[in-house]
């Protein structure tokens, strides 16, 4: 169990919705040495339309990983006026920052900021205007598949649609049987669409528009093997468990209590091996995906309830938020250093 560094967690002045890291595709790679360049994240929340005197805002902040130390302050801040930017996602070539709103989602493209030797990024104002996305109410739920050439986005009205990249033209558009579409997650070869919400997970063939399986949160394994697995967050009278499924088959491989609180936020590292959840007491755990075994705990990693947990590109970092207005970023160790050092110890 370990509490982490001061340095690796900051508080933004604004309660947390979403978080993201920036893809290494942002940057120019003929012009720019991307192992030199400190990683980035991008952070959505803010007071909403009330009168609190809090700004809605996606901020961009910093994060060493020799120091294990996020920037105290952001590198960057784009206000987005009265309306709070709830739920991201980062397009996987480095487009741009697609973000929910509470009537429409809007599109913002990343911006490289280079001073004495410095690389930093920002986020603009993108002229492209999302008009099938405009007045369709609150999404709760946005990701794009692996290729990025898919984007998926889950209504509080609990109408799922699919669209094609960037053309926006539609692939699926209709109630998808949840009273409210609270996560979505493509599987890595984009045939598949997991969605869950109120009552039973449903899993929709992305080429035929179809719902063909009905079963908390979801994620498909991004593991490189040729067995693509689905693991499923529920909740039951003991607390948290994760439920592993074979997606040939549609079986259930295996199923394990976690946590004795609630789960709020999940997530799967992109090389697979990792799962990381977040708890409405603020706590993170990162389990692996093969045993389900816990590997590290952070107790109170946030004095709110997680709101968003994100795996590193090269899966080495978690980036997790919340409505404390906190992010913190805990590194993930390697396992066979982790148990020599332990043993090392005793």
């Amino acid at each position: 169990m370990v509490n982490g560094d001061e340095s690796s967690c900051q508080k933004y002045g604004v309660p947390l919705y979403g978080a993201a890291w920036a893809p290494l595709a942002v940057w120019d790679s003929d012009s720019i040495d991307t192992s030199k360049v400190k990683g980035h994240v991008v952070l959505a929340g803010g007071g909403g339309e009330g009168r609190s005197g809090i700004a809605n805002a996606l901020l961009v902040s910093a994060f060493d990983v020799d120091s294990n130390s996020l920037s105290d302050q952001p590198v960057a801040k784009l206000g987005t006026g009265c309306d709070l930017p709830y739920r991201i996602a980062v397009h996987p070539g480095g487009e741009g920052v697609i973000c929910s709103l509470p009537k429409s989602c809007r599109w913002f493209e990343w911006e490289e900021n280079t001073s004495d030797d410095k690389h930093g990024l920002s986020l603009k104002s993108s002229e492209k205007v999302l008009q099938q996305l405009e007045d369709v109410g609150q999404q709760l739920a946005l990701t794009f598949n692996h290729d990025g050439n898919l984007l998926a986005v889950g209504g509080e009205d609990g109408t799922l649609r699919i669209y094609k990249w960037p053309s926006m033209e539609t692939a699926l558009d209709e109630f998808s049987g949840h009273s409210s579409v609270k996560d979505l997650d493509f599987s890595p070869d984009g045939k598949f669409l997991v969605s869950v919400g109120s009552g039973p997970g449903r899993i929709w063939n992305v080429a035929l528009s179809t719902s063909d399986e009905v079963f908390g949160f979801c994620r498909f394994s991004r593991g490189t093997d040729a067995e693509q697995v689905l693991y499923v967050t529920a909740m039951r009278d003991k607390g948290g468990n994760i439920l592993k499924w074979n997606t040939t088959s549609w079986t259930r491989m295996a199923s394990k209590h976690v946590v004795g609180d609630p789960v709020c936020a999940f997530n799967v590292s992109p090389d697979g091996k990792l799962l990381a959840i977040g708890t409405i007491q603020g706590d993170i755990l990162i389990l692996s995906s093969g045993s389900m075994q816990v590997q590290t705990v952070v107790k109170k990693a946030h004095l709110g309830l997680v709101t968003a947990l994100a795996f590193s590109n090269d899966s080495r970092a978690l980036i997790s938020a919340s409505l404390d207005s906190s992010a913190r970023v805990t590194l993930i160790k390697d396992k066979k250093k982790k148990d020599l050092e332990t043993l090392l110890e005793a």
